[in-house]
C-alpha cells in the first residue's frame, strides 16, 4: 500500500517541527513472518523545517524512517519476536496506522538539529585568549594543618 498522508493529521509531529511537506510518503506491506507473526513494514519519508540549534533559524531535514513492526497485543508476545522487528502492541479496538507512521517520524527526528554548512560565524563562538590564573589560591585546608602540629 502506498499513499500520502496529510502532515496536518499528525498531530504531534506536527508540534514537534516548524513547518513541512504537505503530505507524508508512505509505503506500507503487511505480511506474516516465519514465526507466524503479523507484520508491517515499509517506509515513511517528508521533508521538514526545523530550528538549527546553532543560528536558531529555520533549516530544512528530510525525515526517512524504515518501519519494522509486528502486531503483538501483550509484553510476552513482543518478547518473542525477531530482533529485525519492533513490537506494535495494540490495544483493544481498531489499530491506527497515521499513529504508527508518526511514531517512527519523531524517532527519525535527529535530538539536536542544525544546518549543514558553517551557519554561526566562529568569531562570534570564539571567548578570547585564556590567560592561566598565576595568582597562588588560598588553600582552605592549610588552617587544619597548622592546628594538627607536627608528628609524635
Amino acid at each position: 500500500m502506498s499513499g500520502r498522508i496529510p502532515l496536518a493529521d499528525m498531530a504531534r509531529l506536527s508540534e514537534a517541527v516548524q513547518s513541512g511537506a504537505e503530505e507524508i510518503d508512505v509505503h506500507l506491506n503487511f505480511g506474516i513472518d516465519e514465526q507466524g507473526a503479523k507484520t508491517l513494514k515499509g517506509s515513511a519519508d517528508a521533508r521538514v523545517s526545523v530550528v538549527c540549534q546553532r543560528c536558531l533559524q529555520p533549516t530544512q531535514l528530510s525525515l526517512h524512517a524504515d518501519i519494522a513492526l509486528a502486531v503483538v497485543w501483550t509484553e510476552e508476545q513482543a518478547q518473542h519476536l525477531s530482533k529485525d522487528l519492533e513490537p506494535w502492541i495494540l490495544d483493544e479496538g481498531p489499530a491506527d496506522l497515521y499513529v504508527a507512521v508518526e511514531e517512527e517520524l519523531l524517532l527519525a527526528l535527529p535530538m539536536v538539529a542544525y544546518h549543514e554548512e558553517q551557519c554561526v560565524d566562529p568569531a562570534v563562538l570564539s571567548v578570547g585568549e585564556v590567560v592561566p590564573d598565576t595568582q597562588e589560591s588560598d588553600n582552605p585546608f592549610k588552617v587544619l594543618e597548622q592546628l594538627k602540629g607536627s608528628p609524635k
